[in-house]
């Protein structure tokens, strides 16, 4: 009989019912977009969670007001192109970040929180508890959202 035989130890799965969701808000405005995005992914992602499982969407909810008002350092915004391709030829379409920001600042968000989550369907419903509004109401007020302090992602 080995040494590790008479006391084994078993890796801890959370079930699907044992997941508790919090609901967090955020406040954009004035915080740079990437800074943001990370933070709001790892908790999407559910990794600030001590029982966290790459397999489960263990992630809260966010929701974030004020996106109109989020900022790129350095020029970016007028740098860094934005692509959505149809999936025919010439259906290649691009535009500035700035130009997105003033169109749709919501997608904006959306899209930049989306590619640092999982691709697949574990990262598509990670992405559906995003809520992100351009300006400072949302309709989430029942599920009482505790505030989360990212003034870390603040221009410098």
């Amino acid at each position: 009989m080995g040494p590790y035989q008479g006391s084994l130890m078993r890796t801890y799965s959370p079930k699907a019912s044992e997941i508790q969701r919090a609901w967090h808000i955020v406040d954009a405005e004035g915080l740079v977009l990437g800074r943001l995005c990370t933070e709001v992914a790892r908790i999407l992602r559910g990794k600030h969670k001590p029982v966290f499982a790459p397999h489960m969407d263990m992630g809260d909810h966010v929701i974030i007001i004020n996106a109109s008002k989020i900022v790129m350092t350095s020029g970016k915004s007028e740098k860094n192109m934005v692509y959505t391709y149809s999936g025919y030829p010439g259906g290649l379409k691009s535009e500035t970040y700035q130009n997105l920001l003033d169109r749709k600042p919501a997608d904006a968000i959306t899209r930049s929180v989306a590619g640092m989550l999982p691709k697949g369907p574990l990262g598509r419903q990670m992405v559906k508890k995003l809520k992100v509004y351009a300006g400072p109401e949302h309709p989430h007020a029942a599920q009482s959202p505790v505030v989360l302090d990212l003034s870390a992602a603040k221009a410098r």
